[in-house]
């Protein structure tokens, strides 16, 4: 018969998966929750009371089936445990089996014992010791047995042993799924109510981006039809013809103004004709009084000195108080009034040979129509564009007509070539900012700006209205910042 090793157990607790004690208590009635943190290691998740996102349940869900894929599967286990169960109890038979060929052989060596001692009595000399010794080889063989004997129980007790542990660890492991599978529909539902908070999620997102769809949409049409009142602001339409044909009407009544005011200058002309020939008949202001325009000193008398050889100073004059401000660097024939003269007299001091002769505008001067509609719709607007070419920089001619772009924004005045920056300033109170103070018919298009100390340009824009909302616009902004945008307080020429 086979023998059985006394190291049999350890090998076969060897060959199994180590086996779950009968005397385990879990703490939780469900497998711990885990995720993976930095360099993949496994950390244990925290309740978090706040609401998760979308994005964090996904991750979570999904950290979650895979570490479901990555558990133990109980049910080898178990079926590991029944095969060892079944190799325990072949292993019980065979040693029942071995007891009763032990007990046969206990008996065989007792009757060869009892027939040996009954052949001594018989024989003598040599054969009696060959007897004695046939003896004491049986009963070694009986002692050899008996320790074999020990052997075997003490094997049949340790595959006993193992029987009862396999049998407990086989009952865990049911246990143990059936914990499992009541585990596993659990999460199923989990995962089931997963899902629905997902595409519950997806259709609130959706839901979302509808509305805020729509009030995109809402916001778009509202800078669309904004854009559209600055575009007709820009370009002819009825509001426009409107206001040429008002600007026509004030156009003919400033002509009919200036046909009545020199029907009184030559009718003053003619009564000093015939007395003595006063000095101030020589001289007029000549051209609208109106924003957008510009007024010239002419001489009315063959008899008049040239202006080259007389020294000319414009100012202006307020109409509550009458006092007269000087305007710095006016001191040519020619001035283009500007947005700070609307609504106050001009007035212009010829002096030669100490003799000074003051010449005044019939009224104060009148706003350019729809500029101040204009420049409020540019208000609202961060920065502003304005086409412009360089005519002077630092003084001095420049001899490039290319065009530039002048940007007015609330905060500061950039001056650009395409990307190329030329000028941009924050507003201070070394920056200045008034129209050209000469020039010409060219100086109701052109304004001076000097953007700091050492650096000034005299800029030319593609129309009056242009110039005059640059003006008023770079004057409000800085205004904002608390700075009081003017002219140079020097008095020399900008322009010639």
């Amino acid at each position: 018969m086979t023998r059985v090793g006394r190291d049999f157990s350890n090998t076969m607790q060897k060959e199994a998966v180590p086996a779950v004690s009968a005397d385990v208590t879990f703490t939780s009635s469900r497998f711990p929750n885990y995720k993976l943190g930095p360099y993949n290691q496994i950390m244990e998740a925290k309740e978090d009371p706040k609401v998760l996102s979308m994005k964090e349940v996904v991750a979570r869900e999904t950290a979650q089936l895979l570490e479901q894929q990555k558990r133990l599967s109980v049910r080898d286990l178990a079926n590991k445990f029944e095969k060892g169960l079944a190799a325990a109890a072949k292993l019980s038979d065979e040693a029942r089996l071995r007891e009763a060929a032990s007990l046969e052989k206990h008996v065989l060596l007792k009757k060869l014992r009892d027939a040996l001692e009954s052949l001594k009595g018989r024989v003598a000399g040599r054969n009696k010791d060959d007897v004695e010794d046939a003896i004491a080889m049986v009963e070694a063989l009986a002692v050899q047995l008996t320790q074999r004997e020990g052997e075997l129980i003490q094997e049949k007790a340790e595959v006993k042993k193992l029987a009862n542990f396999l049998k407990q660890a086989s009952e865990d492991a049911k246990k143990l799924v059936d914990e499992e599978r009541s585990f596993a529909r659990a999460e199923i539902e989990n995962a089931r109510e997963a899902v629905r908070r997902v595409e519950e999620a997806l259709e609130e997102q959706e839901r979302i981006a509808r509305a805020s769809g729509k009030q995109d949409m809402d916001e778009l049409m509202k800078e669309v039809q904004e854009a559209r009142r600055i575009k007709m602001l820009h370009q002819p339409s009825k509001v426009m013809d409107m206001e040429h044909e008002l600007l026509a009407l004030r156009l003919q009544l400033a002509e009919k103004s200036k046909h009545s005011l020199q029907l009184q200058k030559e009718l003053l002309i003619s009564k000093s004709r015939r007395g003595e020939e006063n000095m101030s008949d020589m001289y007029e202001l000549d051209g609208p009084e109106a924003l957008g325009s510009f007024l010239q000193i002419q001489a009315c008398s063959d008899k008049a000195p040239d202006l080259s050889h007389c020294s000319i100073q414009w100012y202006r004059v307020s109409s509550e108080g009458g006092k007269r401000e000087l305007i710095s660097g006016a001191i040519k024939s020619v001035y283009a009034p500007e947005p700070f003269d609307v609504g106050r007299v001009l007035q212009a001091d010829i002096v030669l040979d100490g003799y000074q002769i003051t010449l005044a505008t019939a009224g104060p001067i009148d706003p350019a129509a729809g500029l101040g509609s204009y420049v409020e719709a540019l208000v609202r607007k961060h920065d502003t564009e304005f086409n412009v070419v360089i005519t002077q920089m630092n003084g001095a001619d420049h001899p490039s007509e290319s065009i530039h772009v002048l940007h007015v924004g609330k905060m500061r005045i950039k001056l650009c070539k395409g990307k190329a920056t030329i000028a941009k300033e924050y507003y201070s109170t070394s920056m200045q900012l008034c129209g050209v103070r000469g020039g010409g018919n060219a100086a109701t298009q052109a304004l001076y700006w000097q953007a700091k100390k050492g650096l000034s340009f005299v800029l030319a824009f593609e129309s009056e209205r242009d110039r005059n909302a640059a003006i008023m616009l770079a004057r409000r902004f800085a205004f904002d910042c608390n700075i009081m945008l003017a002219g140079p307080d020097d008095r020399a020429p900008q322009g010639t």
